[in-house]
Parts: structure tokens; C-alpha cells; sequence
């Protein structure tokens, strides 16, 4: 069986890790700045909810990017075929 680890270094590793870092220090920055503004007069579990979702939604893209990061495709590769499968 092949070992599914890559062997030689890519460069898509250490531009993904500094591109998703300034990312997210645009995002964090954005809510920061007008966040507060647009939400201030909400009740306070108002806001908890939506300072929550706003805390998680940068993860929705994430799987995609660390793919791309790791194979160079931006969806998830086909699994490879299960040996021990006899129906085949």
C-alpha cells in the first residue's frame, strides 16, 4: 500500500498558512470595527447569539482552503478503493 503523506514540500503550505492568517485578522478586524455599531443596541443575548455565529462562520470555508493547502483541488479527492471490499 503507498503512503498517502506528500514527500516533497509544496509551496501552497506556507502561502496558505500566511494567507489565512491575514484573513482572519481582516475579518476580526472588520467585526471589531463595525460589528459593535450595527449590533450595540441589541439586547444582550441578541448579541451573544450573534457575536457566536460571527465567531464560527469564518470556519465555513475552511475545509475547502486546507484541502486546496494539501492537494492543490479546492474539493476533497475520491476516497481510494477499500482492499478488502469483495464486492468488486
Amino acid at each position: 500500500m503507498s503512503n498517502p503523506m506528500r514527500e516533497t514540500p509544496t509551496w501552497r503550505i506556507p502561502f496558505g498558512i500566511i494567507t489565512l492568517f491575514l484573513a482572519i485578522m481582516v475579518y476580526a478586524i472588520a467585526i471589531a470595527r463595525y460589528a459593535p455599531d450595527l449590533i450595540g443596541g441589541w439586547p444582550g443575548w441578541a448579541q451573544t447569539i450573534a457575536y457566536l455565529l460571527l465567531g464560527v462562520i469564518w470556519l465555513l470555508p475552511l475545509k475547502r482552503f486546507l484541502i486546496w493547502m494539501e492537494t492543490g483541488r479546492w474539493g476533497a479527492p475520491e476516497p481510494l478503493p477499500d482492499p478488502d471490499d469483495e464486492t468488486r
